[in-house]
């Protein structure tokens, strides 16, 4: 990969511009929450900020509730709780967090990914506290009112919740796909076409290798027996799959597996011991003595010295911006 072809992903990054990304308000530092206070996040309001253009929201304050305010609780089934105030039951909020989640799904309909507070029984995305009628803890968890209804309007949306960010793959995973999100309506913009699909995917090989490698073959042939097809269908198809899989977490084994095959690629122009050398780090990538940018920076050195015009067009290379630092910790 020469310096150019290196430059290449900066470039890329460049021309998305800030992504736009909607967050609770409370993380980024808005007293908006029940009690007066926040709950900023530091890799949201500080680290992120530089790339993502939010769209703060507080579903809770957009409905009408002051600041501060009595809490809400969810109580009933986790497939249909009840947004009702936790000291005067016979406050019930429900359909007007959803009617609210309609009004921005509406609005936010060119968001690229979604951060949402955790716990929180309007924006809380799995295992909130729900509770009985009869006021007993239920054994389950639910969704939040807000972010259920919000989330099926905009179902290929990458969301996340600020608490689960602070595990490094979870972390990169989600970043992945606010940037592969962003990458796609970037494309449907430039005008979408046949060819320009089947190029992205390629980008994408061993990326969604890394995550889903059944996924990858399934959307494969997804595009090469889609001839007869309106093309809004087989796009609408793909996007579809290809968010769906990459929301899948990579393993050790899983990014191994794709080192492998990108450093095949060189097997023909490194000497005996620069072979091994780069098998070496894959296999103390493998069991845990370092990290995924140790082997890849390697690969990239390489490919710097080597220039491959397939290699250097992979996504997995560089799938967000290297000054984030996010495979540093994996």
């Amino acid at each position: 990969m020469t310096t150019r072809q290196q430059n290449s992903f900066q470039d890329s990054f460049e021309q998305l511009g800030k992504i736009k990304v909607a967050i609770s308000g409370c993380l980024l530092g808005q007293e908006v929450r029940f009690n007066g206070g926040h709950k900023e996040s530091r890799l949201c309001s500080r680290e992120l900020s530089e790339y993502f253009d939010y769209e703060p929201v507080c579903p809770e304050v957009g409905i009408g509730l002051g600041v501060p305010r009595q809490t809400i609780r969810l109580v009933g089934e986790p497939s249909d709780p009840q947004a009702l105030g936790s000291t005067h039951a016979e406050h019930n909020v429900t359909q007007a967090l959803k009617d609210y989640a309609d009004l921005q799904a509406d609005r936010l309909g060119d968001i690229c990914g979604y951060i949402f507070m955790q716990k929180s029984p309007s924006c809380g995305v799995e295992r909130v506290k729900l509770y009985r009628a009869n006021g007993a803890p239920h054994d389950d968890g639910a969704m939040g009112i807000y972010a259920k209804r919000f989330i099926e309007r905009h179902p290929l949306v990458p969301v996340e919740e600020a608490g689960r960010l602070n595990d490094a793959v979870l972390r990169e995973n989600f970043i992945t796909r606010v940037f592969a999100y962003a990458s796609w309506r970037a494309l449907c913009a430039e005008g979408l076409s046949k060819h320009a699909l089947v190029k992205f995917h390629a980008r994408y090989k061993y990326q969604l290798m890394a995550t889903a490698p059944a996924d990858y073959q399934r959307l494969g042939r997804l595009l090469a027996t889609s001839h007869q097809q309106p093309l809004d269908e087989v796009a609408a198809q793909y996007i579809s799959g290809m968010m769906l899989a990459l929301k899948k977490t990579a393993t050790r084994k899983s990014h191994c597996n794709v080192l492998q095959h990108i450093s095949g690629y060189l097997k023909k122009v490194l000497s005996s011991d620069e072979r091994q050398e780069m098998q070496e780090l894959i296999e103390q990538y493998r069991t845990g003595l370092v990290p995924l940018v140790v082997p890849l920076t390697l690969l990239k050195h390489h490919f710097r010295l080597h220039p491959h015009s397939y290699i250097a067009q992979q996504v997995y290379l560089q799938p967000h911006p290297q000054r984030l630092g996010l495979r540093n910790s994996l």
